[in-house]
């Protein structure tokens, strides 16, 4: 039976990062200390939470150290409060860099994607530049290093379709094209340095305060027709990228693990839009028509690594009306999921 409601953010903050039994046997075996770089983000907090809980499953001592500026200070004080440390800190700054302690264990999370095709230099200084940082300075840890799905382009729709990872890169537009700077940076010091790292390739988390899925019931219940260009979506709970993110820590290699971290479904948008207007008894209207490509990747290798997601999408989309016909917080951060040209 689903559960149709998760009740305020105290229960979200707890079911995002509740560790599977996966990441506390992985932690088990996986020794060390582990920094989270840009922890202060959409992400980074649940993370960091579940790499402490399952720590502590595991009876262990390690510690986990979240980085980031922390702009906003309630974020610090919530990592501190689930017994995470903080170091604030300018990641482009390289004497910081240097500053930070040998860790073992090295979780990447920054990127910067929203405004870059206004601020080009940015985007390739955030997801170039600090990337040949982190790997200078921690050739010899494990590195799980995020990066997008944006890296393959969109592919033609049809059942089954995903792009996986042997795929050539064909990315589309400034941040694309920067996502595969990035991963590039950590293959090559992968290869010179013999750092073992994952590269992640995600598309896209969702929870109850951000995602596609919310982006979605928001319009369906303010009335906004739903534009349908990009007619197809893959989505996973974040809860669940955060696992597999801090399960590929046992399998970064040199040269890099690259695996794709999305849900196993092809989603259709309006037939999700038609499902949060039933739940959510609003009418819904659409505008265009369903284009033939979509950004879609298969993520078998992560399902025969890790199994598949704890949560499904009849799940997820039952969370979310109920969040959304709530009045839940969200984070009012679109994800321009529907961009096509590329130009976030």
């Amino acid at each position: 039976m689903i559960e149709t409601t998760i009740r305020d953010i105290n229960e979200l903050e707890d079911r995002l990062s509740e560790p599977s039994e996966r990441v506390i046997e992985t932690l088990f075996r996986v020794t060390g200390d582990i920094l989270v770089l840009g922890a202060g983000g959409k992400m980074g907090p649940s993370l960091a939470h579940m790499a402490q809980r399952a720590s502590q499953a595991t009876g262990g001592q390690r510690r986990v150290i979240a980085v980031s500026r922390f702009s906003d200070s309630s974020v610090e004080q919530s990592l501190n409060r689930w017994g995470v440390e903080t170091i604030r800190g300018d990641l482009f700054d390289p004497d910081f860099v240097d500053s930070l302690p040998e860790t073992p264990n090295v979780v990447f999370m920054l990127g910067f994607k929203f405004g870059s095709s206004e601020n080009p230099a940015l985007t390739w200084a955030t997801n170039v530049y600090l990337p040949m940082l982190i790997c200078r300075r921690f050739s010899n840890s494990r590195i799980a290093a995020f990066s997008s799905g944006a890296v393959y382009g969109p592919i033609p729709v049809a059942p089954g379709a995903g792009s996986i990872e042997t795929d050539a890169p064909d990315p589309v537009g400034e941040y694309s094209m920067s996502t595969v700077g990035r991963e590039r940076m950590f293959e090559y010091f992968s290869q010179t340095q013999g750092t073992p790292v994952s590269i992640l390739r995600l598309n896209y988390a969702t929870e109850m305060r951000y995602g596609v899925l919310i982006d979605l019931a928001t319009q369906v219940f303010k009335g906004k027709p739903v534009h349908l260009e990009m007619g197809h979506v893959n989505v996973i709970w974040q809860g669940d990228a955060n696992a597999y993110a801090l399960c590929s820590l046992e399998h970064a290699s040199s040269p890099p693990l690259v695996m794709n971290m999305t849900g196993p479904d092809l989603i259709r948008c309006r037939e999700v839009c038609d499902q949060f207007a039933e739940k959510m008894n609003r009418p819904v209207s659409y505008h265009g028509e369903e284009g033939p490509t979509a950004l879609l990747s298969n993520a078998s290798k992560a399902f025969d690594l890790y199994d598949r997601p704890r949560v499904s999408l009849d799940e997820l989309v039952h969370w979310t009306a109920d969040w959304i016909s709530r009045g839940g917080t969200t984070a009012n951060k679109p994800t321009h999921f529907e961009v096509t040209d590329g130009k976030y």
